[in-house]
């Protein structure tokens, strides 16, 4: 026990020894003590990207500023350079101990489509050089829905058929946009090929199909309105069309008899098919015929014919042999009736057949004043043999037939008288023809029309008191109150009425006379009267 004592104190003694030695500046080892590394920022993220932003709308991501170092920092200034950049939510200076972090925001706000870059540099007190972190965008407009074209007129469409247009939306703006909806209204209209949502990027265009399918005679109209996340949310395609009824064809005559015919000799006759409808179109897209001996030509489908358009073709029938003959000529068209049979007949003989002949081969009717007619007669002889004439078919409106009931049969040797009248609607020159259809050798036998219609002022006035009038002269101008610088007679006029046929339609004239006296002297202009020309 006492031994232990005394070690004890023997060490604090030392102890104590040692610690008077370093009082008295004795040095002593001690070890080294570690200085905190500096201050240091980093950015996350090191550059920032914000893709595609539309003008007028902002996209923000956020960054986080930390201090990496040893030791406090003071963030001074943080500079954003770039158009449409900002920073916010970072309020300076600001104090950073080591390890601390703090996160702010980065605003990127297109106003042009001009492409954007810029710069986020962050200056802290310890640091000689700022820390930046790039700044990128891509600005973009707003992507807008346009239809081309605009609106859809389908045109007049018969009932029962239909009618596709193409329409095609494109996205014209910067951005991607989905057009949800297409609300369609309006009778017989129809869309195909259109698949929603549709999802458009820039640029892109997307074609699909309306159809008009009338249901019933007259205009329809009717709209597309498409919904879309575009600029425009709304964009209408207005339609419209108009139905017609179905046409109807006419065969004149509505069947063809050739009569007798010699064997060995053949009979043409004109077959003339009309569109008779008011409004549509029709297509002959077949024609066939049948039976022995017949034959046609100048028919040759596809054939189309606008309403009250008329077509004429030759047929013909050669017998092979004495007896009967008959056929058909069948006419496919998209008319109302698309069957329209022609029914055919004829006799082969071996008796000797007539001819037919037309005097004069050429009616003409000159001038015909607008809205009057004028007629002529023509006469039909038959030799060789009786003739049977079957029809005769006049190829202009404007000249018609009559004096002749068919069929009617005209001895050897004799004649038969017709009148032709020509009743003008237009003013210009018109011609057509009739042709005579018969059991003649030589049928059709054909004679030639011609005549001008024309429009006449008629002009009267009260003859002048003065003495020795010789006559009278007359005056025309375009202009009223003159000049009247178109003389109309080429010698005076001794009566006191004149008829100008001279004039055009859709002209208005304005006319005046003088008097003229023994001595070749001429009295002033008399009052005006004016007349106004129709137009055709």
């Amino acid at each position: 026990m006492t031994i232990h004592r005394v070690r004890w104190n023997s060490v604090v003694a030392l102890l104590a020894l040692a610690t008077m030695v370093g009082c008295q500046g004795i040095s002593t080892s001690n070890p080294t003590q570690q200085q905190p590394s500096a201050g240091q920022i980093t950015l996350k993220p090191s550059s920032v990207s914000f893709g595609t932003v539309k003008v007028g709308y902002n996209q923000s991501q956020t960054v986080t500023m930390t201090n990496s170092g040893g030791s406090s920092v003071t963030i001074s200034k943080a500079t954003v350079t770039g158009t449409g950049f900002s920073v916010s939510g970072l309020s300076l200076p600001l104090d950073l101990s080591a390890g601390q972090g703090q996160s702010f925001t980065i605003t990127f706000a297109p106003q042009s489509t001009a492409a954007s870059n810029g710069n986020l540099a962050v200056v802290n007190t310890s640091a000689t050089s700022p820390v930046n972190v790039p700044l990128s965008g891509n600005p973009a407009t707003e992507g807008a829905l346009t239809a081309n074209p605009s609106s859809l007129d389908f045109g007049s469409v018969q009932v029962g058929s239909n009618q596709p247009l193409t329409e095609t939306l494109t996205n014209s703006g910067g951005s991607a946009i989905t057009v949800t909806q297409a609300t369609l209204t309006g009778t017989g209209f129809s869309i195909s090929g259109l698949s929603l949502p549709l999802n458009l990027a820039a640029g892109q265009s997307q074609p699909f199909t309306v159809t008009f399918a009338p249901q019933s005679v007259g205009s329809s109209n009717g709209n597309i309105a498409f919904t879309s996340s575009g600029l425009n949310p709304t964009v209408n395609v207005p339609l419209s069309g108009n139905g017609l009824s179905a046409g109807a064809l006419t065969a004149s005559p509505s069947s063809l008899s050739f009569g007798r015919v010699q064997v060995g000799n053949k009979q043409a006759v004109y077959e003339t098919l009309t569109n008779s409808s008011g409004s549509s179109t029709v297509t002959i897209s077949q024609a066939d015929i049948t039976g022995t001996g017949f034959s046609m030509s100048g028919l040759t489908p596809p054939v189309v014919l606008t309403p009250g358009q008329h077509y004429t073709f030759s047929v013909t029938f050669t017998p092979p042999s004495a007896g009967n003959d008959s056929g058909t000529i069948s006419v496919t068209s998209d008319a109302s009736d698309p069957n329209l049979s022609i029914p055919l007949t004829g006799t082969g003989t071996n008796a000797p057949v007539g001819q037919l002949s037309v005097s004069p081969t050429t009616i003409p009717f000159g001038n015909i004043t607008v809205g009057s007619y004028g007629t002529q007669t023509g006469t039909l002889s038959a030799t060789g043999a009786s003739v049977t004439v079957t029809a005769g078919p006049v190829s202009n409106s404007a000249f018609s037939l009559s004096g002749l009931s068919f069929p009617v049969t005209i001895p050897a040797g004799q004649n038969a008288q017709f009148t032709v009248t020509f009743t003008p609607q237009a003013s210009g020159q018109a011609s057509g023809t009739i042709s005579f259809a018969s059991n003649a050798a030589n049928s059709p036998t054909v004679a030639s029309l011609t005549g001008t219609g024309v429009y006449t002022v008629t002009l009267s006035w009260t003859a002048s008191n003065s003495q020795n009038v010789s006559g009278y002269n007359i005056y025309r101008g375009t202009v009223s109150g003159g000049p009247y610088n178109t003389k109309l007679n080429s010698v005076l006029d001794a009566n006191t009425n004149y008829t100008d046929s001279t004039v055009a339609g859709g002209q208005t004239y304005y006319y005046v006379t003088t008097a003229v006296n023994s001595s070749n002297e001429e009295s002033v202009y008399s009052n005006q009267a004016q007349a106004v020309i129709p137009a055709n």
